[in-house]
């Protein structure tokens, strides 16, 4: 056995802390004190119905045709190309 094993039986073999059983209760209480906010869900509601009304909107009228252009990264004449990229090609 290696080192980590030895360290893993260590601590399978320990008990686990005793306020460990008590973190859930801990959280769960305070979840249960703070106050829910009906703001959240209006809130919530309008933003779900903007992006849908700008989905909607934005593939009803598009703007102009979207046409495909081919960027070849490593071309000599490519806005991409490295010696571009680095400020070389002026």
């Amino acid at each position: 056995m290696d080192k980590l094993d030895t360290v893993l039986m260590q601590l399978a073999s320990t008990p686990a802390p005793a306020g460990l059983d008590a973190i859930d209760d801990g959280v769960f209480a305070s979840l249960a004190a703070s106050p829910a906010y009906s703001v959240r869900r209006g809130v919530g509601a309008a933003t779900v119905a903007a992006a849908l009304v700008i989905g909607i909107a934005g593939a009803t009228f598009p703007s102009r045709d979207a046409g495909a252009t081919s960027l070849t990264p490593l071309a000599s004449t490519s806005p991409l190309s490295p010696a571009a990229l680095l400020g070389g090609e002026e």
